[in-house]
């Protein structure tokens, strides 16, 4: 969802399947009740810790998607946004099937003379979008898996806009990380009471055909995307390399859907605050100058705090632009973004609601045979705000109390 003009498809299909439920029977239910509700429309690969209650829904019918997870076993939180309603109503819809997932695979770029969701010459307007079929209704095979992990492919045949023809064979991993690797790779000790989930999906694309992606003809990206349930006190969190705008250029793109208002969206040194309450729809982007490998978010309301983090590799500025238009810069795009749902328009229907972390690979100049790879790890944990803070600061470098009082009215 990187343009306006996407989220008003996803508005229309959502109202049309009539996915919107009311947000205070959302928020009671349980990771046991939303994995009871999958396995009446779908196969689910249910993974977990070595506790038991680290626990973990992938589905394989849904390009291995990570539907929602829990720290807390099947009575717990359960932190995946699922459009229950889509699932039920059991229709295909034409341009896109938001099922919701907190971990799930897409491909960049959306628009531009290089997207893969346009066909050539047409005009970039919803009428003529459509996302791929391989990241939207088509399965991905299970290949492999075990109490901890599932293994799957997927082999693509993609055009873009401009006539590229691209074979590709998608790898993807889905792995819930055991409580001393998950502390490792935190780089942090949570306290003993803290309950924490931690997984990560590892996906890689390879180039099967037999010509070299090249720039000037398009590349494509693996972009991951997650949604989550909103509250009415949830700050997302993401650091920055500070600098002049000489030195790295804008700080923000806030300006998806109109400038994000400023009780909204607070710039602090190296930090931005930005809400993810699902009441108000705007969305912001990092360059890869401004971005770091990390963001989050913490959500006072259950007193849950929720890290991603993703390979980002040094140096690469090249990155796939998802704008609805003939572009003139068509490597300058996001590497991370955050989404929040909300009504298009006063007295109108949310999507959701819900809010997103969406984290991108460069873009890939592949040789035949040769494989770009991204990692993107979700970590939630939940715990007293004490307990909870120490994690944060390590993290993101600032503490529960600063995250609260970021954005209060």
């Amino acid at each position: 969802m990187r343009h306006v003009k996407l989220l008003i498809a996803l508005l229309a299909i959502a109202i049309s399947a009539g996915c919107v439920e009311d947000k205070s029977k959302m928020a009671k239910k349980t990771f046991g009740d939303d994995l009871a509700f999958l396995r009446k429309y779908t196969d689910v690969v249910l993974l977990s810790d070595g506790s038991g209650n680290g626990q973990v829904a992938v589905l394989p019918k849904l390009q291995g998607r990570v539907m929602t997870s829990t720290a807390e076993a099947a009575g717990g939180l359960s932190f995946g946004w699922i459009n229950r309603e889509l699932f039920a109503s059991g229709e295909i819809q034409e341009h896109i099937n938001v099922y919701g997932g907190e971990d799930r695979f897409w491909i960049g770029p959306e628009g531009g003379q290089f997207s893969v969701f346009f066909k050539n010459g047409v005009p970039f307007d919803l009428e003529n979008w459509f996302t791929p079929a391989p990241i939207d209704t088509e399965p991905f095979d299970l290949v492999s898996k075990t109490a901890s992990s599932a293994t799957l492919k997927k082999d693509m045949h993609l055009v873009n806009y401009s006539g590229t023809v691209f074979n590709l064979r998608v790898d993807r991993e889905v792995r819930v990380l055991q409580h001393d690797e998950a502390v490792k790779a935190l780089g942090t000790t949570p306290a003993a009471a803290i309950k924490m989930v931690a997984f990560e999906s590892i996906n890689k694309m390879t180039n099967t055909g037999q010509n070299a992606w090249e720039k000037e003809t398009g590349l494509l990206s693996i972009w991951i995307l997650g949604m989550f349930n909103p509250s009415p006190a949830t700050t997302v969190v993401v650091p920055f390399n500070a600098g002049s705008e000489d030195q790295f250029g804008p700080i923000v793109n806030d300006a998806y859907f109109g400038k994000v208002p400023a009780d909204r969206l607070v710039i602090k040194e190296g930090l931005l605050f930005f809400s993810g309450d699902g009441q108000y729809r705007s969305k912001i982007g990092l360059s890869p100058q401004r971005a770091k490998s990390v963001l989050g978010s913490f959500d006072a309301v259950n007193s849950v705090l929720t890290i991603a983090h993703y390979n980002k590799p040094a140096g690469v500025t090249d990155y796939v632009n998802s704008m609805w238009e003939l572009q003139k810069q068509p490597y300058a795009g996001d590497v991370v973004n955050s989404y929040n749902d909300g009504p298009p328009e006063p007295g109108a229907k949310p999507l959701g609601p819900f809010y997103e972390l969406e984290t991108s690979s460069p873009g890939a100049q592949l040789s035949p045979g040769e494989t770009i790879s991204h990692t993107h790890r979700t970590y939630h944990l939940q715990g007293s705000e004490a307990d909870l803070s120490a994690v944060a600061e390590a993290t993101l470098g600032v503490t529960i109390a600063q995250i609260k009082s970021a954005l209060a009215k």
